[in-house]
This record gives structure tokens, C-alpha cells and sequence, in this order.
């Protein structure tokens, strides 16, 4: 039987169904997480935070990120929808936090594409070989441009250039391992390779955990674009984000156990974001550091697209359910895609980089909103964590595999998340408070508003019933009714599987 949230999955007003498998959702992961462009801004970071500990800090930050990551995987298979954890926290704690979450996840991805428009300018000049490369004015309109084509390219649909978005994922990936196994091998190491990284020997009063956690936590980002795109996803997705996430995860370990390797902690802290070309320069004179370049600039441009994804599909939930202008959730005849909700995505994106680079404090506000964005993430994650526990209470204890990955694991993400949301607000400038928890606090307006209204069922959600889920079976299908999870695979002890 069908909830108040369910929908048709074949349904010609709503999105395309079955124009995603599930190597097209890992694909979409790992170009969400941006392996070049996050390593270009979160190792040198790390590294300057715990210097040999980054390692460490990588790999048991690494392991709550994976619980969030099974409480996604596990929660869509209950609810199939473009809003993700919008509407799981909603049908399992309270729409209140349901709407916030969609609407942190909104603001965080919006504020990302706004902070990436230079950069991804910037890349592209300097692999050029141009002398513009420093012109604030010339990287901001090259990297407008660039976020246009993406703009047109999520407007017209996701099943657009899949080979091209596997290259360039694929590219990138390629030419991080690479470098990392290099800088393994060097024959004169800066600092040779020891156990010792990988334990907490490292950690010291200048040098702690938690100052870690924070830049890792929030590099472990982007992966759950594969939730927003179920409803596009043949089998409705789930796992996609999670071998998405255990991937980049292994990059980033293995490139930063290689960046301390072959230059050493303090030179990669001082290169900051050159150090990968500073790297390539060191293990392949020559090519190697424009080759890094292209990966940076492969790596921006995907991640743009996949954050615009994000954005634009929980913005087009929230217009459907009403909770925010019915406009926004309206679809393209043709293309089957959210094309009011990506104007205004893109509207609001332009705009924004366009003001600050007219404004001499462009840079300053833009370093402020980034440093909020981890605020959003932890809080919406966190939900996400403690919903699928809530869910599934009742069947916790059923099984050992059950225990772990519908409670403990998820949970202690969640824990996780919690954690790093309150160790990093009283390092935080009043800024960055602002953009963070102001942009929250500003997400009561709508939701008072669409509740004041009385006109969407949003508030009157059906519960989550892990004994029924909604699957997508691809294609031009019908309406796919709710079936009892006894009838979809599972594993010996119970847990759902997707093969």
C-alpha cells in the first residue's frame, strides 16, 4: 500500500524514471565527492592541522561517514524520493526537521556552486597557460561559463554524456592513484612511510583529533547526490553512494599517506593549493603538474554538475509537496527534468558569484559561507543517521547484521556527526555562525509559511514502514506498488540487499 509520500515511478508528470543504472550511480558518487578538486583544498589543510596524523584522522573519520552512508542506502529503499533525507526525517521524526534538512542541504549546495564559479575559472586559465589566471574578474566569468553548460546539461537530463561523466570521474581517479602510488615509491622520501601514521601516536596538544575531524568531516561530502537521483535510478539506487563514498575514502587516504611520503607535511602545508602540482612536479618533471591540473579542473566541473543535481532535485520535492512554490516542482515534457527549479538554482548562482566579484569582499564572505557549509552537512546527515534507527527499532535485535547496519553503525555516525556540529561552533567568527545556523534559522520562514497554509500533506506524513518498500524496476514502467521485504532479496541474516 502506498503512503502519502509515494508516487507513481513511471508517472509522466514526474521525473525520468530508469535513466540511471547503478555504475552511472557510483559514477555520480565519486564525481559528488570531487576527488582533485576536495584534495587540492582538504589535504594540504589536514595536513597543516595534524601533520602526520592526517592518515589517521582520514580513516576514523572515514568509518562514521560509511554508517551515515548505509542509513542513506537503507532509507531509500524505503522512499523512493528526489527529496532524500526531506522526506525520510520527515515520515520518521517530524516534517519540521524534514523541511530543514531539504533546506540545508539547498543552502549548502547552493553556497558550494557559488564558492566553486572561480576556482573552476581559475583551472581552466591556468591550464591554458594564461596570465588572466589572476584576474579575479576573468576566473569568476570563466567559471560562470563553465557552470552554464553544466546548468544546460542537468536541464536537459541526467542520462546526457554518462561516458563522458565516466571518463572524466575515471580520469581523475586514475591520475590521484597514481601519483599517490609514485609518491610510495619515490627513492628518496621526504618522510618514510610508518605504522605509526595510521595510530594516534601523532596526536598531540597542537596537533588533535578533533581539529582534524572537522576538515575531514567535511570533505566526506557529495556521495549522497546518488539519494536525490532514486527516483531516476533503476532499482531506486542505494548502493551507488556507498561504494561511492568507500572509494573516494581510499583515495584521499592513499594520496595524503603519499603527499607526507614524497614532500613531507611541511612543504605540502606550504604549497597549500599547488601542492598536487607541486607533487607531480617532483615525481613527473614535465607533464606532471599540468596533468594534475586538468584532473583539478575534470573534478570541478563534474562536481558542479552533480551539486547543482542536488540542489535542483530537493528543491523540485519541495514544490511538489508544496512546501515551497509549486512552480519549482514542475518537469519538462519532453526532457522529464526539473527546469523551473534548475532556473532559479542557476538564477540565484549567477547572481551571487556576479556580487561578489564586483565586491572587494567577495573573497573574505566567501571563505565565511564555506566554513559554514559544514555545519548544514552535519546536521542534515546527522538526521539522516538517527531517522533509519527510528525506522527500524523494532527489528534491531532480529539479527547480529541488522544490529550493525540498521543501528549501531548509523548510529554512531550520527554520533559523529553531532559531535563535529558542536566542536566546531565556538571556533567559529560570528561570519560564519551567520551563514551557517542564520541560513538554517532563515528555513523557518518557508516552513511556517507552507504550514500556515494548510495546503500540502507534507505535515500529515505517512510513518516509514520497514516491513513495505517502494522499489523502482526501471524503464517506462507504471505505478510500482509497495512490496513486502520478504519479497525483495535479502541476505542470510535479514539485512536488505541490493543484488
Amino acid at each position: 500500500m502506498k503512503g502519502k509520500h509515494s508516487r507513481a515511478v513511471g508517472d509522466v508528470s514526474g521525473l525520468r524514471a530508469g535513466a540511471i543504472g547503478t555504475f552511472d550511480s557510483v559514477t555520480m558518487a565519486v564525481a559528488g565527492c570531487g576527488p582533485a578538486y576536495t584534495a587540492v583544498a582538504m589535504i594540504p589543510a589536514l595536513i597543516a592541522t595534524v601533520g602526520l596524523a592526517a592518515p589517521a584522522v582520514l580513516l576514523y573519520c572515514a568509518v562514521p561517514m560509511i554508517g551515515i552512508a548505509l542509513a542513506f542506502r537503507y532509507l531509500s529503499r524505503l522512499d523512493i524520493h528526489s527529496g532524500a533525507t526531506y522526506s525520510w526525517v520527515a515520515r520518521s521524526l517530524h516534517p519540521a526537521l524534514g523541511f530543514l534538512s531539504g533546506w540545508a542541504l539547498v543552502v549548502s549546495t547552493v553556497v558550494f556552486m557559488i564558492s566553486s564559479t572561480q576556482p573552476a575559472g581559475e583551472v581552466t586559465l591556468s591550464l591554458l597557460g594564461s596570465e588572466l589566471s589572476d584576474s579575479r574578474t576573468a576566473t569568476t566569468l570563466v567559471g560562470m561559463g563553465w557552470f552554464l553548460v553544466m546548468a544546460a546539461v542537468v536541464a536537459y537530463g541526467t542520462r546526457i554524456g554518462t561516458g563522458t561523466r565516466a571518463v572524466i570521474v575515471g580520469v581523475q581517479v586514475l591520475v590521484l592513484v597514481a601519483v599517490a602510488l609514485s609518491a610510495l615509491l619515490v627513492d628518496e622520501s621526504a618522510a618514510p612511510v610508518s605504522a605509526a601514521w595510521f595510530g594516534f601516536s601523532h596526536f598531540d596538544a597542537t596537533h588533535t583529533f578533533a581539529a582534524g575531524a572537522l576538515i575531514a568531516g567535511a570533505s566526506f561530502w557529495g556521495w549522497d547526490v546518488t539519494a536525490n537521483l532514486s527516483e531516476e535510478t533503476r532499482g531506486g539506487g542505494g548502493i551507488g553512494g556507498l561504494i561511492g563514498l568507500i572509494v573516494t575514502s581510499a583515495v584521499f587516504l592513499v594520496l595524503t599517506v603519499g603527499a607526507n611520503a614524497a614532500l613531507g607535511p611541511d612543504k605540502v602545508a606550504g604549497e597549500g593549493g599547488g601542492f598536487l602540482m607541486a607533487l607531480g612536479d617532483v615525481l613527473w618533471p614535465g607533464p606532471g603538474g599540468r596533468l594534475l591540473v586538468l584532473a583539478v579542473l575534470l573534478s570541478t566541473v563534474a562536481t558542479l554538475e552533480t551539486t547543482l543535481l542536488q540542489a535542483t532535485r530537493t528543491l523540485f520535492a519541495m514544490g511538489r509537496d508544496r512546501t515551497m512554490p509549486s512552480a519549482v516542482g514542475r518537469v519538462h515534457t519532453a526532457y522529464r527534468t526539473p527546469w523551473v527549479a534548475t532556473v532559479v538554482v542557476a538564477a540565484v548562482v549567477l547572481a551571487a558569484a556576479g556580487t561578489t566579484m564586483a565586491t572587494d569582499a567577495g573573497a573574505d564572505l566567501m571563505a565565511d559561507a564555506l566554513a559554514g557549509i559544514g555545519l548544514l552537512i552535519a546536521f542534515y546527515y546527522a538526521l539522516a543517521g538517527i531517522s533509519v534507527v527510528v525506522v527500524h527499532r523494532r527489528m534491531l535485535f532480529q539479527s547480529i547484521g541488522k544490529l550493525i547496519f540498521l543501528g549501531l553503525w548509523p548510529l554512531g555516525g550520527a554520533a559523529f556527526m553531532i559531535w563535529v556540529f558542536a566542536a566546531s561552533v565556538p571556533g567559529l567568527s560570528g561570519s560564519e555562525l551567520t551563514i551557517g545556523l542564520g541560513t538554517l534559522a532563515l528555513g523557518l520562514l518557508p516552513l511556517l509559511i507552507s504550514w500556515r497554509s494548510g495546503a500540502s500533506s507534507y505535515f500529515r506524513p505517512s510513518p516509514l514502514n520497514p516491513d513495505h518498500a517502494e522499489i523502482a524496476a526501471g524503464g517506462n514502467q507504471g505505478t510500482v506498488a509497495a512490496q513486502p521485504v520478504s519479497a525483495m532479496t535479502k541476505r542470510r541474516d535479514g539485512v536488505l540487499s541490493d543484488y
